[in-house]
C-alpha cells in the first residue's frame, strides 16, 4: 500500500495494493430514498479515497481516463451476480474537495475558493465543444476561468450552474460529491472570518442542493457535523452519517480482519498485539476500526510504533480547546489521561460558536474528530445521547501528551518540561523550585493566575499526568487518605522511588506598594506553604503510601498569588 494516495484511478493505473472498500459503492446506491448524504469521519479515514472511488464508478471518463475496466475483480464486480456494474459509467459526475481550503483570512479563502471552482470548470471544458448548450451558457462557463469576472455570487451559484450544464449535456442528472466540505469552516473559526465563510458556503450549498431539479444525489464527506440551520438550511431530504450510526461503519478505517491479512502479508503478525494498542480502538456505527493512515505507515516502517495520525495536522483547534479550556474541563480530561472514561452529552450538530460558551460542544468536537471514541452511548429521556468516552489508543494518548507538555513547555521544548517533572520524581526540590518558576513566569499569565487560580492549580495537574509515564507511575487527585482529601499524589511502581504528596493553597493578590509587596507575598506565601504542609501531616495523606511499603515519601506544601509562590517540603515515611 502507498501513503498518500488518495485518488482511485491512479492507484488502479500504477497496479498498487489497497484495501478494497468497494462495497462502499453498493451502501451507496442501495440507500436510495436519500439526496443528500453527509459523511462524517476524523481526518485520514479514508474520505476522499472512498469518494474518488464512487466517482470513477459513476462516470464513464474522469480526467480523460476510462473508467469501464477499473472495477475489474473488485468486491462491487461480484456481489449479486455483478448487478451493480449496470450503474458503472452512466452518470455524470461534480467531484470537488476543499481539503486544501485552511487559509488564514477570508481574502486568501476566496482566492482558494476560486482555484477550486476554475480548476473543477477546466475538468469539465469539454462542455464548450457541446452542440446542447447555448452561447451565453458558454460565456457565463468560461467566466470562471477569470478572477475578475468569478466573484463571490459566481462562487456561491458555481455548483447548481455546473449540475445544469452537465444535465443539459448529458440528458441526465448529475451526482454531486463534495469532500472535506467543513475544512474552510473550521478555517474560518481558527482565523475569525467565520461569519463570512459561513455565509459563502451556506450560500453554495443551499444552491446546489437545495430544490435544484437538476441534482440526482449528493454525498458529501467531513470530519464534523456542522448544524443543518447554520450550513444546510432549507435542504431537504438530507441525512447525516456520524461517527454514532452504524451506516457505512466499515468503509472508514481498517477493520480487524483486513489489518490482519495485511499483517499476514508484511510477516508482521507477531507485532500485532503492540500495533493494536497503538492504532485500533475507533468505534464507528458499533464496528472497531483501526486508524488507516497509521496502519500504513507503520507497514512502510516495518512495524516501527510511531506517531503517524497525529502529525498529519497542525491540531491548532485541539491545542486551544485544551489549553484554554475550563478548570471542569481540565479535570475531565485529567481522568482520560489516567485511562478512565467520562461520561459526555454529545451533540452531533457541530455550532462553531458554541465552543467559546459550551464546553459540551469542545466534548463532541474530539469525539467527531477521532481524539475520542465511544465505550458505549445511550439515549436519555429527552432523546439526547449520552456517551462514555475513552481516548481511543497510545497514539492519541501520546499526542495529547505532546501538546499538553509543548504548552507548558513554552518554548523550551518537551525535553524541558521532562527534566522539570524528573526533578519532582526524584524528589529534587531546589531544582523542582527553580524550573516552577518558569512554568508560572512564562506559560501562565498574571491575570489568568489571580483571577481564577482554580484553573492554574487544574492546568498544573493535568501537565503532570500528562507527563507521567503510567507504566512506571500512578496519578491521583482529590482523593480520599487518611482523614481528608489530598491534592495530587504521584505514586511509582517501583515501591523503592520516591512517592510524592502535594497540596496547593493560593491567596488573593493585595494592592500595596512594590516593596511592601514583595514583603507581603515572602512572609504570607511561606506560611501558606508551611500551612499546605501541615494539613498533609495533620491529615495523614500519606497513611495509603505508608500500608502500601513505602519508605520514601516526599510531602510538598505549595502556595502561589500571581506568579510568586513559595515551597515547603519534607521527606518522610511519618505519616
Amino acid at each position: 500500500m502507498q501513503i498518500g494516495f488518495d485518488d482511485f484511478g491512479k492507484v488502479r493505473a500504477n497496479n498498487l495494493n489497497f484495501i478494497d472498500k468497494t462495497l462502499f459503492i453498493k451502501e451507496i446506491l442501495d440507500n436510495k430514498g436519500i439526496e443528500v448524504s453527509v459523511i462524517t469521519r476524523p481526518r485520514r479515514f479514508g474520505k476522499t479515497f472512498n469518494l474518488s472511488t464512487l466517482h470513477y464508478f459513476l462516470a464513464v471518463e474522469v480526467n480523460q481516463q476510462k473508467t469501464e475496466k477499473l472495477f475489474d475483480g473488485l468486491k462491487i464486480a461480484a456481489v449479486d451476480n455483478g448487478s451493480y456494474m449496470q450503474y458503472q459509467g452512466k452518470t455524470p459526475v461534480i467531484f470537488v474537495s476543499f481539503k486544501e481550503a485552511k487559509d488564514k483570512t477570508f481574502a486568501a479563502a476566496i482566492m482558494s475558493l476560486r482555484a477550486t471552482i476554475q480548476e473543477l470548470f477546466r475538468n469539465h471544458s469539454y462542455l464548450l465543444l457541446s452542440d446542447k448548450l447555448l452561447q451565453t451558457e458558454k460565456k457565463l462557463f468560461t467566466d470562471y476561468f477569470s478572477d475578475e469576472s468569478c466573484m463571490i455570487t459566481d462562487l456561491k451559484t458555481a455548483l447548481r450552474f455546473l449540475s445544469e450544464l452537465l444535465y443539459k449535456h448529458f440528458s441526465c442528472q448529475p451526482y454531486i460529491l463534495i469532500d472535506e466540505y467543513d475544512t474552510p469552516i473550521q478555517s474560518g473559526y481558527l482565523y475569525n472570518y467565520y461569519d463570512e465563510i459561513i455565509d459563502l458556503m451556506r450560500g453554495m450549498f443551499g444552491a446546489a442542493l437545495k430544490t435544484n431539479p437538476y441534482l440526482a444525489r449528493a454525498v458529501i464527506t467531513g470530519i464534523l457535523r456542522i448544524a443543518k440551520e447554520s450550513l444546510f438550511s432549507g435542504v431537504n431530504n438530507l441525512q447525516v452519517y456520524s461517527v454514532l450510526q452504524p451506516e457505512y461503519s466499515q468503509h472508514f478505517g481498517f477493520t480487524e480482519e483486513e489489518v490482519n491479512n495485511i499483517l499476514k502479508q508484511a510477516n508482521l503478525m507477531d507485532k500485532g498485539e503492540d500495533i493494536k494498542k497503538w492504532y485500533n480502538g475507533y468505534v464507528f456505527g458499533g464496528t472497531t476500526v483501526y486508524n488507516p493512515w497509521s496502519i500504513v505507515n507503520c507497514l512502510k516502517k516495518n512495524g516501527s510504533l510511531q506517531l503517524y495520525w497525529g502529525n498529519t495536522s497542525d491540531n491548532e483547534l485541539i491545542k486551544t480547546l485544551i489549553t484554554k479550556s475550563s478548570t471542569e474541563f481540565k479535570e475531565q480530561f485529567e481522568l482520560l489521561l489516567q485511562d478512565k472514561t467520562i461520561s459526555k452529552l454529545i451533540d452531533e450538530n457541530m455550532v462553531f460558536g458554541d465552543l467559546r460558551t459550551n464546553s459540551q460542544a469542545a466534548w463532541s468536537l474530539l469525539l467527531m474528530s477521532g481524539y475520542l471514541k465511544i465505550v458505549s452511548f445511550i439515549l436519555n429521556e429527552r432523546g439526547k445521547t449520552i456517551c462514555e468516552c475513552a481516548i481511543p489508543n497510545w497514539e492519541v494518548k501520546i499526542l495529547y501528551c505532546d501538546i499538553i507538555e509543548s504548552w507548558l513547555g513554552n518554548g523550551h521544548g518537551i525535553e524541558w518540561y521532562q527534566s522539570f517533572l524528573k526533578y519532582l520524581l526524584e524528589g529534587n526540590i531546589e531544582k523542582f523550585i527553580e524550573n516552577f518558576g518558569q512554568v508560572l513566569a512564562q506559560t501562565i499569565s498574571v491575570h489568568d493566575v489571580a483571577h481564577n487560580p482554580e484553573a492554574f492549580y487544574h492546568g498544573f495537574m493535568l501537565g503532570l499526568a500528562a507527563g507521567l509515564d503510567l507504566k512506571q507511575y500512578e496519578f491521583k487527585s482529590n482523593r480520599e487518605s487518611g482523614a481528608g482529601r489530598y491534592d495530587i499524589v504521584i505514586i511509582p511502581r517501583d515501591i523503592l522511588k520516591p512517592a510524592i504528596v502535594l497540596e496547593i493553597k493560593s491567596i488573593a493578590p493585595v494592592k500595596l506598594s512594590k516593596r511592601k509587596q514583595e514583603e507581603f507575598l515572602d512572609i504570607t506565601l511561606t506560611k501558606e506553604a508551611q500551612r499546605a504542609l501541615e494539613q498533609i501531616n495533620r491529615n495523614k495523606y500519606t497513611m495509603e503510601l505508608v500500608q502500601r511499603g513505602f519508605t520514601s515519601i516526599v510531602k510538598i506544601g505549595l502556595a502561589f498569588c500571581g506568579k510568586e509562590f513559595r515551597v515547603a517540603s519534607e521527606s518522610s515515611c511519618k505519616q
